[in-house]
């Protein structure tokens, strides 16, 4: 059984990756952190609220950061590709559980107490409130059993930034938490755009995901039509990586997944602001910026047909399941 807490900015994709992790009958649901990224911190912490009503998840919502803690890539919030609200502008009702009074750094801290060495972190935002955690408490990254992570490229398979030439979108939200992360001697999995782009996620698995998925593919395929609309924009094509739900498969499958092991920092200023660079362990450096930086797992290939077998199935066993 995997125990997890999920942090995250709740968007189009994030909403699948919780509805993954609800419904896998390996996962048990610690805790659900929010911060600000595909929308702000009261639309993100609102969306957790109305999933946790709409799907009956048990886990306790705790709001995090609002802001980065150092400089950002851009100003303001994607909404042209996750609309307004943050979850393609589909008719949500009002949340009607609350927020936790405790703040996502705290609760992060917290949680990890409670289950010392047991709780494996999921981090599909920005890293915003887990650097704040380390800061905190300087034992949380000893009691974390693992931190996997949605971000970052490093040009494998020809993929590189969305945000910049370099920048991938969630460490480019707060590059500041993301070296201090790197640097905390975590034991860190990097799931990143090099095998996200290569996971496609078309109108047809969105169609065969509303049919066989109940509520929960329906709420799926609406939410990610928004999604399709601004990828086809760019590309033509009315298909987009599956970027999230990406890290729930090498939370549960990572043998589907090609690994390096590196050691990993992210640049927080200047032309490439947001790029993540892993060094090379064959490789003495003149310069000490890399000197003490563990390894990180770094998922540089993916069995993409097989990624999205196994969601298709969570969800639709889940579907049977509700009804």
């Amino acid at each position: 059984m995997h125990s997890v807490i999920f942090d995250n900015d709740i968007g189009i994709d994030d909403a699948m990756a919780l509805l993954l992790l609800h419904y896998a009958e390996s996962v048990e649901l610690l805790a659900i952190t929010t911060r600000f990224g595909n929308a702000s911190i009261t639309d993100t912490t609102c969306n957790a609220l109305i999933m946790k009503d709409l799907f009956g998840i048990e886990a306790p919502v705790f709001q995090g950061a609002a802001a980065s803690i150092g400089k950002r890539l851009g100003e303001g919030f994607p909404i042209h590709v996750h609309g307004e609200n943050g979850l393609g502008d589909i008719d949500l009702p009002a949340p009607q559980s609350k927020v936790e009074a405790l703040p996502a750094a705290e609760a992060l801290v917290e949680v990890t107490k409670e289950h010392d060495g047991e709780a494996i972190v999921i981090a599909v935002g920005g890293l915003t409130n887990i650097a704040q955690a380390l800061d905190l408490d300087s034992n949380f990254a000893g009691r974390v059993k693992r931190l996997i992570i949605m971000g970052g490229a490093f040009g494998y398979n020809r993929h590189s930034g969305n945000v910049s030439p370099v920048a991938e979108a969630n460490i480019a939200s707060d590059p500041q938490a993301a070296d201090i992360v790197f640097r905390s001697g975590m034991t860190i999995a990097i799931v990143g755009l090099d095998v996200t782009h290569e996971i496609i996620i078309d109108r047809p698995y969105m169609q065969s995901l509303r049919e066989c998925a109940s509520e929960a593919g329906k709420f799926i395929a609406s939410s990610h039509q928004y999604y399709l609309d601004f990828h086809h924009s760019l590309s033509g094509r009315f298909e987009c990586p599956l970027h999230d739900s990406a890290a729930i498969a090498y939370l549960l499958a990572p043998d589907l997944f090609t690994t390096i092991n590196q050691p990993v920092r992210a640049v927080t200023e200047g032309i490439a602001m947001g790029q993540t660079i892993h060094g090379d362990d064959l490789r003495e450096y003149v310069s000490s910026a890399w000197d003490d930086v563990t390894e990180s797992t770094i998922c540089i290939g993916v069995d993409g047909p097989a990624v999205l077998e196994l969601c298709r199935n969570i969800l639709s066993k889940a579907a049977k399941i509700r009804d």
